[in-house]
């Protein structure tokens, strides 16, 4: 490891959570293996190699899913709220190693080390929710037409749950599935992003712990880091129930079809284009936090991140000239000193996608009121860092139409509220949206039939982020599931009607008669 990963403190941090420099990574809970080709996880803090990960080839796919559908067998038959214990403890292990998993994730993915931190809060969270949903997996009762019947609903683990998670959410997004996925019975198989295996095996190893200490079989959880080949055997597999996958819309269209096709059960998490409605009746002190902080934190790298400002008239220039000046403030560099506000983005192809949309951007017209660019010198060595900019667009441009994974903010001026909100919906996406407002007719519209045609509507706080116990998800190319709360674990169950006839005659339906 090189002097500058000593200096931030990284190396103890990989130390206390089992990284090595040479890393397996293929775990069944206990057993490391690995036979594919090896990647080398870098970091976009100072473009300096973190470790080293031996990925996962064929032959362990098959030891995987031989070792997850050994475990379900076993663990389907432990009690509910038995389970919900053993997720109990991994929220309590996730507190022991807060932390360093929290270092991990900003140095190896990038967001500032708060967010790091905030992210392995939301898996300290989804355990305590799963908790207690684990002695609440309860059906419905109800009356049958049949004298001496009863009826009733019960939900039963589907089998092995595939999770293929994105670079941006390294950590939480496996825990929001897998939280749920376990108490509901069902053993998980993890493959995350290649470009953040270390929080992946970081994760693992805090599992196994958990495992060992509870006498549990391997392959309850397992983790896979492989190329995209893997994750296509994953995601074709009859032995796998449930793919819940989160990344780009144009690779959800190919698992969600796949899924389906061997009529399978599917997550998606897809893109968004996140707008904030910014009124006449606006705080706009509230609206400037909310936009700024939706807009570059991450470096506009979630799939929350408020992507455009939809501003009434009068109130455009206020808010387009404190914009500017609020940006002018912003710190960039090194995400694990907490006095900087944006980091870096993942990686040197981010950053060329985020020049790319700049440059469309302004052959459809685009007005660049605070420019783009990519930073150098010191402290920038990785090539990832980029300046946070504001363009005043159209919403029918072409690149407004898309979702750029970087922080570029795009301004739209309205008249009417029912403008506004037309404008809003006016994307393929449907992910987050908020409205600013202290006008009470103008939020319930917002949230009304008639508003924000969306999975999630705020009003007055911003897009960006989600709080544990609400259910996760968007409409349109966003793809429709649904994560991390409200009565999702129903996404990871099979419902089961069951009649009971406790009398000694056997009436049929539509009162058919079959005497023999």
């Amino acid at each position: 490891m090189s002097k500058k990963v000593k200096d931030f403190g990284i190396e103890k941090t990989l130390k206390n959570l089992g990284i090595k420099d040479e890393n397996k990574g293929t775990s069944t809970g206990g057993k490391y293996f690995a036979s594919g080709t090896t990647i080398e996880s870098y970091s976009p803090v100072d473009g300096n190699l973190i470790a080293k990960v031996k990925t996962s080839g064929a032959s362990d796919y098959d030891k995987v899913l031989e070792a997850a559908q050994n475990a379900f067998k076993e663990f389907r038959l432990i009690p509910a709220p038995k389970r919900g214990e053993i997720v109990r403890q991994l929220g309590q292990k996730l507190r022991q190693y807060k932390n360093d998993l929290g270092k991990l994730v900003s140095y190896e993915m990038g967001k500032s080390l708060q967010e790091g931190l905030g992210e392995v809060q939301e898996m300290i969270d989804i355990c305590d929710f799963a908790v207690g949903v684990s002695r609440q997996l309860h059906g419905y009762t109800m009356h049958s037409e049949r004298p001496g019947h009863r009826m009733y609903e019960q939900y039963h683990p589907l089998g092995v749950v595939g999770i293929i998670t994105a670079f941006n959410f390294p950590v939480a997004v496996w825990s929001w599935n897998t939280a749920l996925a376990w108490i509901c019975g069902n053993v998980t198989i993890w493959k995350p992003s290649e470009k953040t295996p270390l929080c992946a095996i970081a994760c693992q190893n805090i599992m196994n712990e958990v495992l060992k200490e509870n006498n549990l079989p391997e392959g309850i959880s397992s983790v896979l880091v492989a190329d995209h080949e893997i994750g296509q055997k994953l995601v074709d597999d009859k032995r796998v129930a449930l793919i819940s996958f989160t990344g780009s819309t144009r690779v959800g269209r190919m698992v969600s079809a796949n899924v389906a096709q061997r009529f399978g059960k599917s997550i998606l998490e897809l893109g968004g284009n996140n707008a904030i409605i910014i009124t006449q009746d606006a705080d706009i002190n509230m609206s400037i936090i909310g936009a700024v902080f939706g807009a570059v934190g991450t470096a506009g790298q979630r799939c929350t991140s408020t992507r455009r400002l939809i501003i009434h008239e009068s109130v455009y220039d206020e808010v387009k000239n404190r914009l500017v000046k609020a940006y002018g403030q912003l710190k960039i560099g090194n995400p694990l000193d907490e006095s900087n506000h944006v980091g870096p983005l993942i990686d040197t192809d981010a950053v060329n996608m985020y020049q790319e949309a700049i440059k469309k951007g302004k052959k459809e017209g685009a007005k660049f009121i605070v420019e783009g660019e990519v930073l150098k010198g010191k402290g920038y060595e990785s090539g990832c860092y980029v300046k946070p900019c504001i363009a005043e667009v159209k919403n029918s441009y072409e690149i407004v139409q898309h979702e750029t994974f970087a922080p570029i903010l795009y301004l739209i001026k309205y008249k009417t509220l029912e403008e506004a909100i037309a404008i809003q919906n006016d994307v393929p996406q449907g992910l987050s949206s908020a409205i600013m407002t202290q006008n009470l007719r103008e939020a319930e519209l917002f949230l009304s039939h008639a508003g924000s045609d969306c999975g999630i509507a705020n009003v007055n706080i911003g897009t960006s982020g989600a709080e544990i116990g609400g259910a996760f998800g968007g409409e349109k190319e966003t793809g429709g599931g649904r994560e991390s709360g409200s009565d999702v674990w129903k996404y990871y169950m099979r419902r089961q009607t069951n009649t009971i006839n406790y009398t000694t005659n056997l009436p049929l339906a539509q009162g058919i008669k079959f005497d023999l």
